[in-house]
């Protein structure tokens, strides 16, 4: 059973548009989070570093993806904002402290909102 969800997974990812793949890495981020804040209450400091290490990926990736030519100050605004996510997950890997994992959750979760209805908007215009 297992072998097929890991097939319609990849269909569905490589399937999707790069819209869809961005909400899917939001996602993903956003699950990251909250297993690593899981496993800090569970005491379970393995899992927590794989969490926070799968977090880190994704946005460091977003980061480094930003074009600032056509971004402009949006873009900016993301960098700055991703920045500090970066920082703050990097010092809960560290220091496991559960609490700096509150704003990161509460950021991921804003941007994938604001970037799920641009999508809408973009897609009712097309």
């Amino acid at each position: 059973m297992n072998a097929y969800m890991n097939q319609y997974q990849n269909n569905h990812v490589l399937t999707a548009s790069r819209e869809q793949i961005l909400i899917m890495l939001y996602d993903g981020a956003i699950r990251f989070v909250r297993q690593a804040k899981a496993a800090i209450s569970e005491n379970r400091m393995g899992d927590k570093a794989t969490a926070i290490t799968k977090a880190l990926a994704i946005v460091t990736e977003f980061s480094n993806t930003l074009d600032f030519e056509v971004g402009g100050e949006i873009a900016l605004d993301l960098k700055s904002l991703y920045d500090f996510l970066i920082t703050e997950l990097t010092a809960v890997n560290l220091h496991s402290e559960l609490s700096r994992l509150d704003p990161v959750e509460n950021i991921l979760l804003d941007l994938r909102g604001a970037f799920a209805e641009a999508i809408e908007i973009m897609q009712q215009e097309a």
